[in-house]
């Protein structure tokens, strides 16, 4: 029994949620492999090859791949599939992208966000906004797997596995890469960050946002937000937190001003330890905080900032 893994990165360096995919596929038993698509990727799949517990890394490296569009990547997937009984990914943005078409292409359902592997045919995934968990079980020959990268620790480094060059090319005409706007900040990125300070529409205005950004320095914590606020434009959609947005388990979250909407908790209740800052003493976030505050924020963030 063998596991393929499809690698998320950036054609430099592998993002951390490739990590607790590995660690995913361990608990399936067998030989992992992980496949790494790109431009000019070696470093990435160096980093892929460092993994404990990985066998081979393989390396399809062409311009085409450059920009990991699914429309190549699904039909490259679709050609080495016959050698694994599971292929895993991710349940990121790009995951969530690419699974569906390779399960398609290959006529078999897919497992979506699973949080635990029970045995090879067997998973756990969350299901009506987190309220409950669904033990599903496949008999399909190839398990097509999106895996929530928040509920399983990262496999660490002391790996050497092996890498294979691929040579397959993958011409399609179907969609074409145009541009990337991307957001910089010296921040954690949000979804692998360890201490997250969240905001909910309580802050009241976009100027007002930034009384949490002085106390994320201090913490070294990533910034994240309930869909009330952005809804409202207080911040961009890509500090979302909650069931349409990212999901976060990170060691310490802060939430302030966020009532606790049943979205918003599926995105952040498995963080290790909650503390809410609410005015409202029977607000839904207190149901799921280690530590709540009931007091005015704008009264209580400055002075958290001054002990800090």
């Amino acid at each position: 029994m063998s596991c393929l893994v499809i690698a998320d990165h950036d054609n430099r360096s592998l993002n951390a949620v490739t990590a607790c995919v590995i660690t995913a596929a361990k608990a399936l038993g067998g030989d992992i492999h992980v496949l790494v698509a790109g431009t000019e990727c070696q470093e990435a799949a160096s980093q892929a090859a460092a993994l404990e517990g990985v066998a081979q890394v393989l390396v399809a490296d062409h311009g085409v791949y450059e920009h990991r569009l699914p429309e190549t990547l699904a039909p490259l997937i679709r050609g080495l599939a016959a050698d694994y009984e599971h292929i895993l990914a991710s349940a990121g943005t790009a995951g969530k992208n690419l699974m569906p078409r390779v399960a398609a292409l290959l006529d078999v359902g897919q497992i979506s966000d699973i949080v635990a592997v029970a045995s090879a045919n067997t998973f756990v995934r969350p299901i009506y906004a987190g309220n409950a968990l669904a033990t599903v079980e496949s008999r399909d020959p190839i398990k097509i797997i999106t895996v929530r990268t928040s509920a399983f620790e990262a496999t660490p480094s002391g790996g050497s596995a092996t890498m294979k060059n691929l040579d397959t090319v993958i011409s399609q005409d179907k969609s074409t890469f145009v541009s990337e706007n991307l957001s910089s900040s010296e921040r954690p990125e949000l979804a692998a960050a360890s201490i997250v300070v969240s905001g909910g529409r309580g802050l009241g205005s976009a100027e007002n946002f930034r009384l949490l950004e002085s106390m994320a320095d201090k913490l070294g914590a990533a910034i994240g937000a309930s869909r009330a606020a952005v809804d409202a434009g207080y911040v961009g959609n890509d500090l979302q937190v909650g069931q349409t947005g990212k999901i976060v388990a990170p060691d310490l979250y802060i939430a302030v001003g966020i009532s606790g909407a049943i979205q918003h908790l599926a995105g952040m209740k498995d963080s290790k330890v909650i503390v809410a800052i609410n005015h409202d003493a029977d607000a839904p976030i207190f149901q799921v905080a280690d530590y709540g505050l009931v007091a005015d924020l704008f009264e209580v963030l400055p002075e958290m900032e001054a002990l800090l």
